[in-house]
């Protein structure tokens, strides 16, 4: 049988409804979770059963280098002028060849913070924009 090798965490794309926007450097924090609530019946003493209980999804936080372009920090802005747009988007990982192989969706997505860079006369770092994206559902496609 041939080997396969595990695929390459920075070779991805970000797309979000009617929003391109250049490479991406970092795109974290999608998943779920299932709350456990443990309920004991009144008659078994020594038992306590899981029950699933409600799920949640984290923020997805995107960094990217700062350019011309402004539509993911004027999705914000928007947002902060209490105009929520919600949008639907992926992350999708790639192959070495270039070709789409898994895709993460995400829905109903809004930006809930935005961090401008850091700045230093001493470094020669990129400048780099953080958008935290708040969602209600994620799933692997």
């Amino acid at each position: 049988m041939a080997r396969v090798d595990p695929y390459k965490n920075f070779r991805f794309l970000v797309e979000i409804d009617g929003i391109v926007q250049a490479g991406f450097s970092d795109c974290t924090g999608f998943g779920s979770t299932i709350e456990v609530i443990d309920y004991r019946e009144g008659g078994e003493a020594a038992t306590v059963r899981k029950l699933p209980g409600k799920v949640t999804y984290p923020d997805i936080v995107l960094k990217w280098g700062v350019t011309d372009s402004r539509e993911l920090y004027d999705w914000h802005l928007a947002a902060v002028n209490g105009q929520i747009e919600r949008k639907n988007g992926s992350v999708i990982l790639l192959d070495d060849t270039g070709q789409e192989k898994v895709r993460w969706n995400f829905f109903a997505a809004w930006p809930s913070k935005w961090d401008g860079p850091d700045f230093s006369a001493k470094g020669n770092d990129v400048a780099i924009d953080t958008l935290t994206v708040s969602c209600e559902r994620v799933e692997q496609a």
